[in-house]
């Protein structure tokens, strides 16, 4: 019985639903920046550069037989007995897609910040008529006490 306790005890914890609510929204927030880099941003950069997706990409290294020729897709170039493949497109992409992710997380950060640092400078609020007489009968007192 005391490891079905001491499993309620973790899973009822404030930490574990903090930790599930966390992975459900980080899922979701990707799925946004997802669909912000997919249908937003990387159209953008495929107009400037002319190719949306850069993922097919590849530059031959060596073709000992000569059977890769211009234009070969990808996945068909790799089949090519003899020729080595950098296929550095795929990781152009993952690395844009990461770059902008990271882009996005440090703005929204960034505004959160912005949003603290305004409610922290908030005016304080002026003290009340018996908060000022309590302040001044302490420091009267302190003022006894240290004579």
């Amino acid at each position: 019985m005391g490891f079905v306790k001491e499993f309620k005890d973790f899973a009822v914890k404030g930490n574990a639903f903090d930790l599930a609510v966390g992975v459900i929204i980080g899922g979701a927030f990707g799925k946004i920046v997802s669909s912000v880099v997919d249908d937003l941003i990387m159209p953008l950069v495929g107009a400037v550069i002319g190719k949306p997706d850069f993922s097919s990409l590849y530059l031959v290294l060596a073709d000992v037989n000569n059977g890769v020729k211009p234009g070969m897709t990808l996945e068909n170039a790799k089949k090519i007995d003899g020729a080595s493949i950098f296929a550095y497109g795929n990781f152009l992409t993952v690395g844009i897609n990461f770059l902008l992710l990271a882009m996005v997380v440090f703005v929204m950060i960034r505004m959160i910040n912005k949003m603290k640092k305004t409610e922290a400078e908030a005016p304080a609020v002026a003290p009340t008529a018996d908060q000022q007489l309590l302040t001044e009968i302490r420091d009267l007192l302190k003022s006894k006490n240290n004579i």
